[in-house]
């Protein structure tokens, strides 16, 4: 299995809250009018993870979602060059990350929600993902163990 890549992804919590993407267990991540965040949902492939980030009223990241579907035409927006995926939701942060906190840590200075503020989907460094998830005093939930394979019978 490929490792999974990292994004940050932004919602107003009043147009589409984390605890909502918690109910519906999943949703199509669509609307995105910037050709460069639309290259960026063009990038994700299921299973990377993305940091859920409430933009304007709470300016937080809040969670963690997951990418459900390789990208396909953003229905939103029929017979135009936009893009969307599915995503469903990880685990809700115990302690939401707040922008002001992002700001005053140094090692984060490079932190896409900083450096490139506008985009609502953006990569994210690995380790950037890792301090986020650590300062939010949250941890992904393991995955299932998958079952051990059957040992092919030897023919008589």
């Amino acid at each position: 299995m490929a490792t999974p890549r990292y994004w940050l992804i932004k919602s107003e919590p009043s147009v589409y809250a984390y605890a909502k993407l918690e109910e519906d267990g999943r949703t199509e991540w669509t609307g995105v009018r910037s050709f460069e965040a639309r290259n960026n949902i063009r990038a994700m492939t299921p299973g990377d993870l993305c940091l859920y980030y409430h933009s304007n009223e709470d300016k937080a990241v809040v969670g963690v979602a997951c990418v459900l579907s390789k990208p396909g035409p953003d229905p939103t927006a029929p017979g135009e060059d936009w893009a969307s995926v599915d995503v469903g939701p990880v685990v809700a942060f115990t302690t939401p990350v707040t922008l002001a906190t992002i700001k005053a840590t140094p090692a984060l200075k490079d932190f896409p929600l900083i450096t490139r503020s506008r985009l609502s989907v953006t990569p994210t460094p690995a380790e950037h993902f890792e301090l986020v998830l650590k300062m939010g005093k949250t941890k992904l939930p393991k995955p299932p163990a998958s079952k051990p394979k059957a040992k092919p019978r030897a023919r008589p």
